[in-house]
């Protein structure tokens, strides 16, 4: 893998991801990380794939900048070195995979091909001052993990669907150096196998795998074996192979085939049907597997590199139990996971890429890392949220600051669901607590209430506590921190109650399990998010506060969006989201609303534009 020449020396570096899902821009200048965002939070489409327009024109506004001053974009993946495996691909198979092949053909000799005039075509002629440059889809991952992270040198292993060719990549960096070292091709990707078993068990691929993660806890590993003895073959080293002759993907519209589904019992889940037992099992015995050949691969990245600390990239790393399996295993010193793992992130590292090792800029590491709290999207001015709210005709109060934090605090104590949009907007996958919904861990009733009549999603899926940092070992046993909400740990035995063993499946689910049962996984787990007074300090008080009324330093925190939607941006999002479900209250800059006190009349949420 090679970085691309560089020819002159640029300042202000955009980097763009797009086309595949998650789209995405990220802006640096002289080095610094200034803003990144997803497009779906602007366009309102889930997942959306499409070029990020309004996440660049973002981007601009938010250093400040015109189209004219940006010196180079840069995209996260190679179309051409792409272009080449999928057709080598399919020559491979023919003449099976032909549809599947005709149907993919049209945009690539449309659109993505000619990815450079595409690119130019989207920017528009305000760009044309920018060279635009490609980077490598691995390099994008391993430059998003390692150059924001607080580690002069790391070890990197990067793990997804697919680039190129990678799927999974073990790397180093040492300063402004980063070297890739080993890799595993297409169609060998554990990606795509916990992807398969994702649409397998009725979820959507690309934004459903968090959902058969936290089903897995509810089954047994019944189906390991057949995994290992059929579907996979895994070495020491944690490299692997699939079994092709078991999936889909290569001839096909499915993940899946027929044999796939003999070897698991049956027919998929319709997305909309029960939860039969039979896939609880499979969840948790590809998580079992998945655990299995991450914890090898970090193993064999401390081996080939020879260095004590690990940065992590690719959507594989957003396996946030695996993750917490390598902690626990003590295979490094420490562990830094790039918060936005997925493709929105290799936006970031493709801007990173050239920067550090494309120009040899030199590279100061800074604790806890350079990416801010992950805090990198929009913020609103308190008049920008009063002239939306006046939109709706809303009712709210205006509170300064501490007062705001005492009656969030007791709105808490006192049971209440609350919405809480402050500050900018976070970057990647995870609400970190600027665009969250918060609850009390204590509550027996929180995680129904949250999932039934605020989220609207499965039952079954568990919350995230938020904790102050210098508490968590108080509640978790986990050493260090865990800033960006990619760490599972169990919960202190100290917390833990005691439950009849008798009860399996989904009915685990009514079982208080700790004496913050909200946050509690039916395995006495919980996926964890620390919290400094540096990194967000209004929430740190809303900590504190809420300690100081109670003892417990913890709350619920979930992202603020209900199921099928992307998390909310501006306070048009917050505000529709807020009173088209049972929230109690908005909490938004220094605003306030109580719910039953709007406008009875539902505000319809707009209807995002869907992409031919």
């Amino acid at each position: 893998m090679t970085t691309p020449a560089i020819k002159h020396a640029y300042r202000r570096i955009l980097g763009l991801s797009a086309y595949y899902h998650d789209s995405a821009a990220a802006l640096i200048s002289d080095g610094r990380i200034v803003a990144a965002a997803q497009e779906e939070r602007f366009s309102r489409r889930k997942s959306d794939e499409g070029f990020p327009a309004q996440a660049v024109a973002f981007c601009l506004r938010q250093a400040g900048l015109r189209p004219s001053d940006i010196d180079a974009v840069v995209f996260y993946d190679k179309p051409i070195i792409k272009f080449t495996r999928m057709l080598e691909t399919f020559l491979s198979v023919a003449p099976k995979g032909v549809g599947v092949f005709a149907r993919s053909l049209p945009s690539w000799l449309t659109e993505k091909l000619n990815l450079r005039g595409t690119l130019r075509s989207e920017l528009g002629p305000e760009f044309d001052r920018a060279e635009i440059l490609f980077t490598e889809h691995h390099q994008a991952h391993a430059a998003s993990a390692f150059y924001p992270s607080p580690y002069e040198e790391a070890a990197i292993l990067t793990v997804d669907g697919a680039g190129e060719w990678a799927t999974t990549v073990i790397g180093s960096g040492r300063g402004a150096e980063l070297k890739l070292h080993k890799e595993i091709r297409f169609p060998h990707s554990l990606g795509l196998l916990y992807s398969a078993f994702t649409a397998y068990c009725g979820f959507r691929i690309n934004s459903g795998e968090y959902k058969l993660m936290g089903l897995a806890p509810y089954g047994e590993p019944r189906y390991e074996k057949a995994i290992r003895d059929h579907l996979i073959q895994i070495r020491d080293d944690g490299s692997f192979r699939l079994n092709m002759d078991y999936f889909g993907f290569l001839t096909g519209l499915t993940m899946d085939n027929s044999r796939f589904r003999a070897l698991l019992g049956g027919p998929p889940r319709d997305p909309e049907a029960p939860m039969e037992e039979r896939f609880l099992h499979i969840a948790r015995s590809i998580q079992v597997v998945t655990e299995d050949i991450m914890v090898r691969l970090a193993r064999h990245a401390r081996d080939v590199t020879g260095l004590t600390r690990l940065c992590m990239a690719g959507g594989v790393a957003l396996n946030c139990v695996a993750n917490g399996q390598i902690l626990r295993e003590k295979i490094f010193e420490s562990i830094w996971i790039q918060p936005a793992s997925g493709d929105a992130g290799g936006a970031l590292g493709a801007a990173l890429q050239i920067w550090h090792q494309g120009m040899g800029k030199d590279r100061k590491p800074v604790g806890p890392d350079s990416m801010q709290g992950s805090l990198l999207g929009p913020e609103f001015t308190q008049s920008e949220i009063e002239a939306a709210l006046r939109k709706y005709n809303a009712v709210w109060e205006v509170l300064e600051e501490q007062a705001l934090v005492e009656r969030t605090a007791g709105l808490l104590e006192g049971g209440s669901v609350i919405g809480w949009v402050q500050g900018r907007m976070e970057f990647g996958p995870r609400a970190l607590g600027n665009r969250s919904i918060l609850g009390d861990a204590r509550s027996r009733a929180m995680q129904s209430v949250m999932n039934l009549k605020v989220k609207f999603r499965e039952s079954f899926r568990p919350f995230a506590p938020i904790v102050k940092h210098d508490r968590v070992q108080d509640y978790f046993d986990l050493e260090g921190e865990s800033p960006y909400m990619l760490i599972v740990a169990p919960v202190k035995e100290s917390m833990r109650l005691t439950v009849e063993e008798e009860v399996q499946g989904l009915d685990r689910l009514k079982q208080a399990r700790s004496l913050i049962p909200a946050v509690t996984h039916v395995d006495f787990s919980a996926r964890i998010q620390t919290v400094r007074p540096d990194s967000n300090p209004l929430l740190f008080r809303l900590l504190n506060e809420f300690e100081r009324r109670t003892g417990c330093a913890t709350l619920v925190n979930t992202s603020f969006n209900v199921r099928g939607e992307p998390i909310v941006c501006s306070p048009d999002d917050a505000y529709r989201c807020f009173v088209n479900t049972q929230m109690d209250y908005l909490v938004i800059g220094n605003c306030i609303l109580e719910r039953t006190r709007q406008p009875t009349a539902s505000v319809e949420r707009p209807v995002a534009p869907q992409r031919d």
